[in-house]
């Protein structure tokens, strides 16, 4: 039953990421905070991969965390690669930032480290049900 939650919630996820990474910048709201889209793509990048971290880890339970982790990882680099390079070469409206694959680098990484500290203090139970 949880892997069915997670899985979908991940899948959810990466659905309204891409949605909102390739629609029209102008549909979307206007906040004007400095570097805020920055903070938008790290936080996109953080959720990302907890919720595909937890989708795997009650799939593969017999995986380690850091195998998990480092699938993870670098399926939020390449997702996120492949969003920049579709608004650089396949969006009248968007342009690829490199900065952006940098911020979505960052809440992957705070991610990652966040859920390997909480493996190592043992929140991260193999069975619950």
């Amino acid at each position: 039953m949880l892997k069915k939650i997670w899985l979908s919630l991940a899948l959810l996820w990466t659905g309204i990421i891409l949605y909102l990474c390739l629609i029209r910048a102008s549909s979307l709201p206007s906040i004007d905070i400095t570097n805020l889209d920055k903070f938008v793509h790290a936080f996109f990048h953080f959720v990302f991969i907890i919720l595909w971290f937890l989708a795997l880890h009650f799939s593969f339970r017999s995986q380690s965390h850091v195998k998990l982790l480092g699938i993870v990882f670098f399926t939020s680099l390449l997702f996120g690669i492949t969003i920049e390079l579709f608004q650089a070469f396949f969006t009248a409206t968007r342009n690829g930032d490199f900065v952006d694959v940098l911020s979505n680098t960052t809440g992957a990484l705070l991610a990652v480290f966040l859920l390997a500290i909480l493996d190592k203090k043992g929140f991260l139970n193999r069975n619950p049900e």
